[in-house]
């Protein structure tokens, strides 16, 4: 007997029974209420959305009485009821595209039927129903299933598809492989080249091999909601054409390698919340990677793409029916990889970690199998990130270039911003007054120390203000190429949009470029100073030797005490103020 004749139970009784009886509810740990088909793919279906429980109650209520449609109160009335069913289980975990741990990993091809791919360290194998249950989302497409060849042709196929030297490719296949692998941070795969290198078509393919969307490239998002509707909603994002980062999503992107969360108050409510939880795979395409802030840079795998010849060049339906044919060997090269790297990675011991280490030890692993180079090609590439983040940054390049000038320094954040050589344009990255200088030297630490230069601020001053005490001091073994050759020839160079002052005639140093410093010393500084200043790159001892002490520097001197040897507190054997006369020897406190 239908509802529409007014008989028999309610339209909402209808559908909770006709839920509870196809449907298994459960709920999510992040507190999102789900419907599993009972006898069917294990994936979970939401309970509201234009592809959720309740649009599927709605037509079966209609196919059961008769062409007789559910009205919107009732599905509102069943929804809030199974909501209410499914808090009441225990919460499972509810996975997108990729889950698994050491042992195995499951790839969801995203077909409606729930098939998927089941990698261990003995091999991979096609599944009808998936060990773990996944969700759907609109930005997932299907995956093909993968197809075995010849050893070896699948990444030939890759290889085929994009170009890049063979230490690029190394590197951007065990990148593929370690995206599969979920409970480790992955960095954000970075494709950099000038215009025509075709780094937008390569970053489609590679996310399309990962997790296939309609939507694989995407905009820089305007806000952090934004961001989070389309991380919650895909596994693998790149970002395409990325020219500057604004620092809310440099953070952002950080913490999406590691793992992120966003509370976020639920609609049509007070104090109800909804949470977002995802650790994702990143990629992004730009030209000037030195332009990214120096803590996402140092989450980074930067590629470089060689520019494309005009003969070489293909179109792009000449290269999505290339990517389309090749795509299942592709896949299955990428889980015949996958399977070893899982089978290696129990034994792979590192002598030092680095950063992102997880994925430094996938790295080995694929070493050890294709005998390849990629960890060592991906320490060094790191370092050289580093390098232009620190280009990119004025602030930055001053700090090195003083530490490589004097080899060590310390004092506050104040006396540092007072000594450094100013831009004569004000410039968005130099810090305003001490208290930011000191929280951008913060940020710097990691960078500096990947260049050679130790980082310290665990001393404070002996007096009564307690001000915090920095330390940097060049490391021996890579003052004199390192430092020099990367960072303190980037000021030695003089960048017009820093606004530096210029005067090729003198050897670089900060003494020199901050303009403090008498011009009668640059014609006390030998006969030599023509000839050696022609170098930037030369060692920082070399520039010293340049300079011999001069009446210039003997008067100077007190104002620069604070970038070589300070006066130290006979009692408590701090360093002294540089502002107090020669006769002080103590602090007022002691």
């Amino acid at each position: 007997m239908s509802a529409q004749e007014g008989k028999g139970p309610s339209q909402a009784s209808q559908l909770v029974a006709l839920a509870r009886e196809r449907y298994d509810l459960v709920t999510s740990e992040d507190g999102r209420p789900y419907g599993v088909r009972k006898h069917g793919p294990n994936l979970a279906m939401p309970l509201r959305g234009k592809a959720g429980l309740r649009s599927q109650m709605a037509r079966l209520f209609t196919d059961i009485n008769e062409g007789a449609v559910a009205s919107q109160s009732a599905l509102a009335d069943a929804m809030t009821v199974l909501e209410g069913m499914a808090a009441a289980n225990d919460p499972v975990p509810v996975m997108l595209r990729v889950a698994g741990d050491a042992h195995q990993v499951v790839v969801d091809l995203g077909t409606a039927d729930g098939r998927c791919v089941v990698a261990t360290p003995e091999g991979w194998s096609l599944r009808d129903r998936s060990p773990v249950l996944f969700r759907r989302s609109g930005a997932m497409a299907v995956m093909p299933e993968p197809v075995q060849v010849r050893s070896g042709e699948g990444l030939a196929l890759l290889r085929d598809l994009v170009n890049m030297d063979d230490e690029a490719f190394h590197q951007l296949v065990a990148w593929l492989v370690a995206a599969w692998i979920p409970h480790i941070p992955h960095p954000v795969l970075t494709f950099k080249g000038e215009q025509g290198t075709g780094k937008s078509k390569a970053a489609q393919t590679i996310v399309n091999l990962v997790d296939p969307s309609p939507a694989a490239k995407r905009s820089q998002p305007r806000d952090v909601k934004a961001w989070a509707t389309q991380a919650f909603n895909s596994w693998a994002l790149c970002l395409d054409n990325i020219s500057t980062i604004p620092p809310w999503l440099s953070d952002t992107l950080c913490k999406a390698v590691t793992g992120d969360g966003i509370v976020d108050r639920a609609l049509y409510t007070d104090d109800d919340v909804v949470v977002l939880t995802f650790r994702r795979v990143l990629a992004m395409t730009t030209i000037d990677a030195g332009a990214l802030a120096g803590d996402l840079a140092e989450r980074l795998l930067v590629l470089d793409l060689q520019l494309i010849d005009e003969s070489q060049r293909r179109t792009e339906e000449e290269l999505d029916d290339a990517f389309s044919e090749a795509r299942p060997a592709i896949l299955a090269a990428l889980f015949d990889l996958l399977s070893a790297v899982l089978r290696e990675l129990p034994s792979v011991r590192l002598e030092r970690m680095p950063r992102m280490a997880d994925f430094a030890r996938v790295l080995a692993a694929v070493d050890q199998i294709n005998g390849w180079s990629t960890l060592a090609s991906y320490t060094t590439s790191s370092a050289e990130v580093a390098a232009d983040a620190l280009e990119g940054d004025p602030f930055g390049s001053a700090v090195v270039s003083l530490v490589e000038a004097d080899g060590s320094w310390s004092g506050t954040a104040g006396m540092l911003l007072e000594h450094l050589p100013h831009p004569d344009t004000v410039h968005p990255k130099w810090p305003k007054d001490a208290t930011r200088a000191g929280g951008q030297l913060k940020r710097l630490a990691p960078i500096l120390r990947s260049v050679g230069i130790t980082f310290d601020d665990s001393k404070r001053t002996p007096d009564r203000h307690r001000q915090r005490l920095y330390s940097l001091t060049a490391t021996p073994d890579t003052r004199d190429a390192r430092i020099t050759a990367s960072a303190a020839s980037t000021v030695s160079a003089i960048r017009p949009d820093l606004g530096f002052p210029t005067d090729a005639s003198r050897p670089v140093s900060v003494r020199s470029m901050s303009g403090q410093r008498p011009q009668a010393a640059v014609a006390d500084a030998g006969p030599d100073a023509g000839s050696t200043s022609a170098s930037a790159s030369g060692t920082s001892s070399d520039l010293r030797e340049q300079r011999s002490p001069d009446a210039a520097d003997t008067a100077d001197a007190g104002k620069h005490a604070i970038s070589g040897p300070h006066r130290l507190c006979v009692t408590c054997q701090e360093p002294m103020d540089p502002a107090s006369g020669p006769e002080v020897t103590t602090h007022p406190c002691c």
